[in-house]
């Protein structure tokens, strides 16, 4: 008795698995630069911004 041959099985799951891969990575993405990359962007800028202030009180 032969066994049948699975057929379409991956045009049917093609569009679930690229919404899936696509939403995850989008959503992956967002969490990092909001959750990591501009908190650490903040820092530095305020440690510029303080580096620079105290340049400027001594020089006057």
């Amino acid at each position: 008795m032969p066994i049948a041959p699975i057929t379409g099985k991956l045009r049917k799951r093609l569009w679930l698995d690229l919404s899936v891969a696509l939403g995850l990575g989008v959503s992956s993405a967002y969490a990092y630069w909001y959750g990591v990359h501009l908190k650490s962007v903040q820092k530095q800028e305020e440690f510029y911004f303080k580096l620079e202030r105290a340049k400027v009180q001594q020089s006057q």
